[in-house]
């Protein structure tokens, strides 16, 4: 199943891939060690192949959505 986050939506980093890919025009591969889970961003674009384009504090990068989690909690959402 494939999560949905919206544009301009912040998200966190819960898992590092293998490798990371840049959202430039041309995406260049970088080490996972660029980013760090916890490192929260902002969701730019959907990418074809099941991919969110998130900006980061050191630029933006490409992500499948199962290493990522939206930060915006719904306030209803709290258990009583």
């Amino acid at each position: 199943m494939t999560k949905e986050f919206a544009i301009g939506s912040k998200v966190r980093v819960v898992a590092l891939p293998p490798y990371v890919k840049t959202a430039d025009p041309m995406p260049m591969l970088r080490p996972p060690e660029v980013l760090h889970i916890g490192e929260e961003g902002i969701v730019i674009d959907r990418r074809p192949g099941g991919y969110w384009g998130i900006r980061f504090g050191k630029g933006a990068f490409l992500l499948d959505s199962q290493y990522i989690e939206s930060t915006d909690i719904a306030p209803e959402s709290h258990s009583e």
